[in-house]
């Protein structure tokens, strides 16, 4: 079986060695439709995580509570109470949020912020220290708000990525002091740039980031802008909203069903969404490049029909001297793969090399005012899509050689001698 294998595969090469000319320009069309599904999936793929990662760098699992107005009677209240969110709401879900990982209180003022003649007006946000794993706030450079800044109410601040460039220009930051609202405040890190689709009160690039403790020291923080939790696994999300209306309804008096007390908007509401696009994307995207290779497996079709009329008198002599019809078959069918084979190895090499001479292709990067590429397309021809492309590309071969495989075969041996 083997051995007859190697004799199909031979033959079949040598079949193509003797129109080389005719081979190549076949091949051309399968190279062209390669290249063009390697690099369509890669773009899909490329698009897909920087959308994704555009809503990550939000918070992995961040859900963000807006008191509002209740509109159901419950425990004695009329309706219509406003909500309001204190110390003990949060001390409260995290005792009775079984699936609350962690819940800071958010408190916010637009105030001025100062250093040296540079000025910007922004939003000045006060945090608990465990807000930074919550929304991902990452420091590029010094550290995040910690435990010890909390307590002894430091002045301490942590600015955002755009920020830090508006009042340090190109200077180091960390260990500078800043004024906000007139008080002074030493810089403990800088939060690298998130560059987020999505966001609230203001660009978390563009936000200077104090402990609630110290907010206080400027302005009444008894209650609390937002609310802002993450539950202990994204899946787990809407039965954390539930605990945390639950716990704060319980305290404040209020139906645990009232949606509009409390006004929940989380990630996971947004996975759909993402989700369709991206994958949309991916799926036309594939489609086209597997149109274009389709294009070229014609070509090969064509060019086997060709050579079958060529070859009609040679196959009635293989078929006179004991071929079967399989053999016919499996001998034309191999040199359709073959060209599709060979043709794919030449497009795969060609679209690393593409890949890498491209490099980048602007996406988000210019509105985000960003040029360190983390929000653009970068064409990497990774091992899943050369795996994807040569899945297509052997299907591509096996269509296109069936048909001439199929008509070989079935040659009337006698017919086929006589034939000039």
């Amino acid at each position: 079986m083997t051995s007859m294998l190697k004799e199909i595969l031979r033959q079949a090469w040598d079949s193509l060695r003797r129109n080389r000319l005719r081979s190549v320009l076949t091949m051309l069309g399968i190279v062209w439709g390669i290249v063009a599904v390697a690099l369509l999936i890669a773009y899909g793929n490329s698009f897909r995580s920087v959308l994704v990662g555009g809503f990550e760098a939000f918070g992995k699992g961040a859900v963000i509570c807006w008191p509002g107005q209740t509109s159901e009677q419950a425990g004695g209240e009329r309706a219509g109470k406003h909500v309001v969110f204190e110390r003990e709401d949060m001390e409260l879900v995290q005792l009775e949020g079984s699936l609350v990982k962690q819940v800071s209180l958010e408190t916010v003022r637009w105030l001025p912020i100062t250093y040296g003649e540079r000025l910007a007006q922004t939003a000045i946000r006060g945090v608990y220290p465990v807000y930074g794993d919550i929304r991902n706030e990452v420091p590029g450079e010094g550290r995040w708000i910690s435990q010890e800044d909390f307590m002894e109410r430091r002045r301490v601040v942590v600015l955002g990525g755009r920020l830090r460039e508006k009042l340090f220009g190109g200077r180091p930051a960390v260990g500078e002091t800043v004024r906000i609202g007139g008080m002074r405040f030493l810089v403990s890190g800088v939060v690298d740039r998130k560059l987020n689709f999505s966001g609230y009160f203001t660009s978390d690039d563009e936000s200077a980031f104090i402990p609630y403790s110290s907010a206080g020291d400027m302005w009444n923080t008894r209650y609390a802008s937002v609310l802002v939790f993450a539950p202990v696994a994204p899946k787990f999300e809407k039965q954390a909203m539930n605990q945390v209306r639950a716990a704060v309804g319980k305290r404040q008096r209020f139906s645990p069903t009232d949606e509009r007390a409390i006004q929940m908007f989380g990630r996971e509401q947004f996975r759909p969404v993402i989700d369709s696009l991206t994958i949309g994307l991916q799926v036309l995207l594939t489609f086209i490049g597997a149109l274009t290779l389709g294009i070229g497996g014609v070509g090969v079709m064509n060019i086997m029909l060709v050579s079958v009329d060529e070859r009609i008198r040679e196959i009635g002599l293989r078929r006179a001297l004991g071929a079967r019809r399989r053999h016919i078959r499996a001998q034309f069918l191999s040199e359709a793969l073959v060209i599709t084979l060979c043709g794919g190895v030449i497009g795969i090499l060609l679209s690393y090399a593409l890949s890498v001479a491209i490099g980048s292709l602007t996406l988000m990067g210019p509105g985000f005012e960003d040029t360190s590429g983390k929000r653009d397309i970068h064409l990497n021809v990774t091992l899943g899509t050369v795996v994807l492309s040569t899945g297509i590309l052997i299907l591509v071969g096996l269509l296109s050689g069936m048909v001439p495989a199929e008509r070989a075969s079935r040659l009337n041996p006698v017919e086929a001698l006589r034939y000039e």
